[in-house]
């Protein structure tokens, strides 16, 4: 699924990188703790999260993911919004909750990173 059909299925609004909404998401990690991120997250995998700092982006370039999804109508500053521009990295913000965000894209086919490999 590329990152425009996720933008529509979560309703969700690009707030850094329209450019960049033709990569492809193969999984989805959903959490609030970067070090869970570092841990489960996989090449072509988009974050869900409520965190709205600096270390979100930091954490997104370390392992390339594909873009950062903010739940919950959470807005991120502009000076990370500028940061995750610079490095190429989309930022989406939708108004629903990780709960629904996860259960939205699950029924349109996108598994967790811990499905996919078997990495537990």
């Amino acid at each position: 699924m590329k990152l425009i059909e996720v933008q529509r299925v979560l309703d969700a609004e690009v707030v850094a990188g329209i450019e960049w909404m033709d990569k492809e998401v193969l999984t989805v990690c959903a959490a609030d703790l970067m070090s869970e991120v570092l841990a489960f997250a996989q090449e072509n995998t988009l974050l869900l999260t409520g965190l709205t700092n600096l270390q979100v982006v930091r954490t997104a370039e370390m392992i390339d993911l594909v873009g950062v999804v903010f739940v919950r109508g959470k807005r991120p500053c502009p000076e990370l919004i500028n940061l995750a521009a610079m490095k190429n990295i989309p930022l989406l913000v939708t108004p629903h909750s990780l709960y629904e965000s996860c259960g939205r894209l699950y029924q349109n086919d996108l598994k967790s990173c811990e499905e996919i490999g078997d990495i537990r």
